[in-house]
Order: C-alpha cells, then structure tokens, then sequence
C-alpha cells in the first residue's frame, strides 16, 4: 500500500514515515501544504495522513483543493486541535477520519490498514482466497492451516493482491503501490517478488500470470 505523509514537523514526520515502512509500506512524505498537494496529485496513493496546520498552505485547504479535482483518495486528518467543531469542520471538508495529536502509532497504524481495506471494499481485517487465509491487522498469512513466514514487503505485495483478488493487477499498478519511487522499466524487481512469493506459498499455485497484462490472485487457475 502507498501512503503519503504530509507533516511540517520534521521529527514527527521522520518517525511516522520510518514505521510505515517498516510495516511494509511504500510512503511518500511532505513538509508542507504545497508540496503535499503536489504530491497527492501526482500519485495514486491509497491514504494519505494529512496535518490540519501546515506552512504554505493549510491541510483543510489541501484536502478542499482536492476534492474539488475529483480526488476520492482516502485522507486521515492530524490535528493538536480536540475540539468537537474542529473535527467537524475537516470531515465537511472531505476527510475519512479524524486523529488528535498526541497519539500512538499503532492507533495510526491501525486507522491507516482500516482506510486501506475501505479503498477496496474489504470491511473485515481477514482475506481468505481459497485456503489461503491473510489477517491484515496482525499481518499473518497461512494456507491449508500453516504458518508462512514473509518479509514486509512480501506481505504488501500479498496484501495488495488479495484485496483486488480475481483482477488482473498490472506490473505498473504494483510498481507505484509497492515502491517510493518508480521501479526502472527494465527491472525485473517484481517479477522477482512475485516468483519469491509463489515459492513461499507453495502449491497448487495462487498467483497466476496473465501475460501482457499482469497478475491475478484466485483459488481458480482459470
């Protein structure tokens, strides 16, 4: 999943954007307004964690710019600000959720795998494709009732299949939800995560190659 932080407090964004990936996240980050807007309409991000107070140009007026392009990606709200007409007046202006300074990053974290799982209509934090079985919350994966054991970035790239299951997902798609920046069109890099995720899967195989086109998620080889 891609997310965007935009964060003037340097520190604090520093530490949000280090945990998410650590977590696996691909995360763009943002100092200011201006260049938070830049950056949210120059990507396909799946949520972005946008502060309320903001140099260059505020977050409401940030989250109000882009709604009034279209943009339906899914926006989190930091504020220091607690007060009940505050919160209102940034979910008026378009935010899907609302977070008071100070908070715990797992209190982030789980908010931002909720706003995820809603981009893709999943309400419940388990995925089941077939006997394959994912908990997005605890972030654990088996089939046929077994443990396997990924790496973060494995995790996403399953994460993200199994929440589009049964459509095919272009190499680009996965390139720009997966890695900060674009892979080089020449690279192999998710080729090479796909085909280490197959191996770790295991048989019969899950993710099926549709060639030209990409890769689909399905209990079904047909």
């Amino acid at each position: 999943m891609k997310v965007l932080v935009v964060e003037d407090a340097r520190h604090l964004r520093q530490a949000i954007v280090s945990g998410l990936r650590r977590g696996g996240y691909a995360v763009d980050g943002a100092g200011d307004g201006a260049e938070g807007l830049w950056f949210a309409e120059s990507n396909d991000y799946d949520v972005v964690v946008l502060d309320i107070m903001l140099p260059e140009m505020d977050g409401l007026t940030v989250l109000r710019r882009l709604r009034e392009k279209g943009n339906r990606t899914h926006v989190l709200l930091l504020t220091a600000k607690d007060a009940v007409e505050d919160r209102v007046r940034g979910l008026q202006a378009g935010a899907d959720d609302y977070l008071v300074k100070p908070f715990a990053f797992a209190e982030l974290l789980a908010r931002i795998q909720a706003l995820c799982r809603r981009r893709y209509g999943q309400k419940s934090p388990l995925i089941s494709v077939g006997d394959l079985e994912i908990d997005t919350a605890s972030k654990m994966v088996r089939r046929a009732g077994a443990p396997i054991e990924l790496k973060p970035r494995e995790y996403a790239l399953l994460e993200y299949l199994a929440l589009r299951q049964g459509e095919v997902v272009s190499r680009s798609e996965i390139e720009a939800h997966l890695y900060d920046e674009q892979a080089d069109p020449m690279s192999n890099v998710v080729d090479s995560a796909i085909c280490t995720l197959r191996r770790k899967l295991g048989t019969p195989p899950i993710i099926h190659t549709r060639h030209g086109h990409g890769y689909v998620l399905s209990a079904d080889a047909t």
